[in-house]
């Protein structure tokens, strides 16, 4: 049901803001220098009446670490190459990375909606006040379209027959549009987020809320972030009169039409081995491992040491 709702609700807004011709379009609208930037590409029509069978997207220079994400049904294809330049990130400077990504071999017909993600860092190439662009190639059954074009100096997209997607840079300080819940097939995850860590902790736990829209069974495996050796899935649950805590054996699993929340003081995701604190305020990426939807990234939000909730504080003593 959050899924329906959600796809329905992306595709009313996009129908509104593309217009009659219903461009290719970001879901997100802005982005900051030096922070992690989902680019999620929605496609809302086919060529003519056909249904779209490819769709790839040119990674702009100065877009860094892009991890696309897979789709049922498609076959995913990238290609990789140098930057311009090096790049700092996290690990140390970046002087290559994913330059295209395509998608082929499905099937969405021109009645339908659906969005291609890829998950990328916006480096510090960009100011506030610019605008980004990610050309996409559309092909059909029959014909193609390239949303390509980038407006000249002082030129408007909206005068452009196919404008490439676009995200404007804002100032870190500018809070960007908030993001909206990750879909992996029939799976909705929503409101990813975890609890900062005193200074050597070797551990974090994670937090989210998951829906299964769909008629089969999937289980959540595991997750994976850069600053922890291992993610697993836990539990905490009263023995004896005793609060422990245990790994979930073979996965949490998620029932067709069921909505699992992960939270402090019952199931939630375990970071072992941590490398360094998880501070407050930070934005963590990190990727989830279902049976069925495969490896889906999600970014966690950072609340305060102890908070019940994202963004929350309090002394809470759960995992």
């Amino acid at each position: 049901m959050i899924r329906f709702l959600s796809g329905g609700l992306c595709a009313a807004l996009v129908a509104s803001s593309a217009s009659a011709l219903a461009h290719a379009v970001l879901e997100r609208g802005e982005a900051s220098p030096n922070r992690s930037y989902r680019a999620v590409i929605q496609i809302s029509h086919g060529c003519d009446g056909k249904p779209t069978t490819r769709v790839t997207v040119t990674v702009p220079e100065g877009v860094i670490g892009a991890k696309p994400m897979p789709k049922p049904g498609w076959t995913l294809t990238t290609v990789t190459g140098p930057y311009a330049r090096a790049y700092p990130s996290y690990r140390g400077e970046i002087r290559e990375g994913v330059k295209e990504i395509t998608w082929s071999g499905g099937s969405l017909p021109d009645d339908h909606f659906d969005e291609f993600t890829v998950q990328t860092r916006i480096s510090d190439a960009f100011a506030s006040g610019e605008t980004v662009y990610f050309p996409v190639r559309q092909d059909c059954s029959e014909g193609s379209l390239a949303w390509t074009e980038i407006p000249a100096a002082g030129q408007s997209a909206h005068d452009l027959k196919s404008p490439a997607p676009g995200v404007r840079i804002v100032a870190a300080g500018v809070p960007a549009a908030p993001a909206a819940a990750t879909r992996a097939g029939d799976l909705t995850i929503e409101t990813p987020w975890m609890r900062a860590t005193p200074g050597g902790a070797k551990v974090a736990g994670g937090y989210l809320r998951v829906t299964n829209t769909g008629t089969a069974p999937d289980r959540l495996l595991g997750a994976s972030i850069p600053l922890a050796g291992r993610g697993e899935v836990h539990e905490m649950s009263m023995n004896g009169g005793v609060m422990r805590m245990a790994p979930v054996e073979g996965g949490l699993t998620i029932k067709p039409g069921e909505t699992v929340e992960l939270k402090p003081g019952g199931y939630h995701l375990m970071f072992l081995d941590l490398k360094s604190p998880v501070k407050a305020g930070e934005t963590v990426e990190g990727t989830l491992t279902f049976e069925r939807a495969g490896s889906v990234p999600v970014r966690f939000q950072v609340g305060a040491i102890g908070a019940a909730g994202p963004g929350g504080g309090g002394h809470q003593h759960q995992h």
